[in-house]
């Protein structure tokens, strides 16, 4: 009784304090449990926030191109600054042998296996035409104004990518056969540089009378594509053609043919051209020419830097090829460019890397990477490009009287038997009107003739 008389009073006196209190404490805890809530979840959107785009980003679409390998590294600074401004793709380079054919027979082989790689062809002018043919490529003419193209690039190379009156290839580079000729050699022996195959020949010997030079003239006469494309140059010059788009003709063994022929032949016999022509590519003729052993040389635009930096430097300089009295020279074309592989899962992103590669500044940076011809009619005379190649404006008249090697699909065929037949004639194994009608005759089998 005594404890419950202390405390009694105590606590009914606490009871309604320790109530007030604990409601308190309840709403307190409450409201700084909601607030720790409002924070934490502020927090939390945040940082989804922050991570959602990192999480939802697409991935860069990969798109894939086969170059040879040697001219793959001068694609690289180029390739590099694509993929910093292009979040969306990733540009990757895919090294080839440096062989040409062997990165054609690679590019057919994925094709025919139906599951290629590539989504973009790097590809030479004379493949279009067997690629278009096969349905290996996506038609692009819908996409680009062909004749705005012509304003732009260099007819020739515009023309090497059209196959049935469509586009399947942009134009990247350009190039073409010409003369090179030795301005000291022909300053000694007061000849004007020439125009005419009998001006070239007349040239030589008197030359080589003089003893001021062992041969008259290199070429290409190896048994390989390289032959095709110095023949087709005599050919024009003569007034001949190979084959005729609009009727199937082939012109092989018309008397135009016989002469380019004859001319060649006449180059060795009376010791022009050394022996050994028949076994030289590019580089054999470049290196004989930079030696100083011979007053001209047909060649491609290559060799102009290279020979730039040669014994003979200074001492040299090109024109269009000679030929006959009346007729007209002709540069055999040989460009390279762009197309868009017809199994290529993602055909606009392909697309946006040759639209990227079709920007003027982006073409300069490529010449001055390369040392290639432009195909772009405005950097011929590109302040930039020509104090570096200070020879570009007179590769312009060169590269612009260009012929066409035939765009057939059949070419590769086409040029194995001509190819077989001039070795057969320059050889002497055969004469050149016989080689020339086996050549015609085996050409019209092929192209469904008789």
């Amino acid at each position: 009784m005594k404890y419950s008389k202390f405390f009694n009073p105590t606590l009914e006196n606490l009871k309604p304090k320790i109530h007030a209190w604990l409601k308190f404490l309840r709403i307190r805890l409450k409201k700084q449990f909601q607030i720790t809530i409002l924070i934490l979840a502020t927090f939390l959107s945040i940082l989804c926030i922050s991570i959602l785009p990192a999480q939802t980003q697409e991935k860069p679409v990969t798109i894939q191109v086969l170059i040879q390998a040697l001219e793959a590294s001068f694609w690289e600074p180029i390739q590099t600054e694509f993929n910093k401004t292009h979040s969306n793709i990733n540009l990757e380079i895919v090294k080839g042998p440096n062989d040409t054919n062997l990165v054609e027979d690679l590019y057919t082989s994925s094709f025919l296996l139906g599951d290629s790689p590539y989504d973009l062809v790097y590809m030479d002018i004379v493949w279009v035409p067997k690629f278009a043919a096969a349905n290996w490529l996506k038609d692009l003419s819908e996409k680009v104004d062909i004749q705005q193209l012509q304003k732009i690039y260099l007819q020739g190379d515009v023309a090497g990518g059209i196959y049935q009156d469509k586009l399947y290839r942009m134009p990247l580079n350009s190039g073409g056969g010409m003369l090179y000729y030795r301005t000291d050699l022909l300053k000694k022996g007061r000849f004007e540089p020439p125009n005419t195959f009998a001006e070239i020949i007349k040239i030589s010997q008197e030359l080589q009378k003089e003893g001021l030079v062992q041969w008259g003239y290199v070429w290409q006469g190896k048994q390989y594509e390289g032959l095709s494309a110095m023949f087709i140059e005599i050919l024009e010059g003569y007034g001949g053609f190979w084959v005729n788009l609009e009727t199937n003709e082939v012109g092989l063994d018309k008397p135009e043919a016989i002469k380019a022929v004859d001319f060649l032949s006449q180059t060795i016999s009376q010791g022009i051209s050394p022996p050994g022509v028949t076994t030289y590519a590019e580089e054999e003729t470049r290196r004989l020419f930079e030696s100083g052993n011979t007053v001209f040389l047909r060649n491609w635009p290559y060799v102009y830097p290279l020979a730039s930096a040669s014994k003979i430097a200074g001492n040299f300089d090109i024109k269009p090829m000679v030929h006959a009295p009346g007729k007209n020279s002709g540069a055999c074309l040989g460009g390279w460019g762009l197309g868009i592989a017809k199994t290529t899962k993602n055909p606009e992103e392909a697309w946006e890397v040759i639209q990227y590669f079709n920007q003027p500044e982006v073409q300069r940076k490529f010449i001055l990477e390369t040392g290639f011809v432009p195909a772009r009619k405005s950097l011929f005379n590109d302040s930039i490009l020509v104090e570096k190649f200070p020879y570009l404006p007179n590769l312009f008249p060169v590269v612009n009287n260009s012929v066409l090697r035939p765009p057939i699909p059949q070419y590769a065929q086409a040029s194995d038997i001509l190819q077989r037949y001039l070795s057969a004639a320059l050889t002497g194994s055969r004469t050149p009107e016989s080689a020339m009608k086996a050549a015609a005759r085996e050409t019209r089998v092929l192209l469904g003739g008789r």
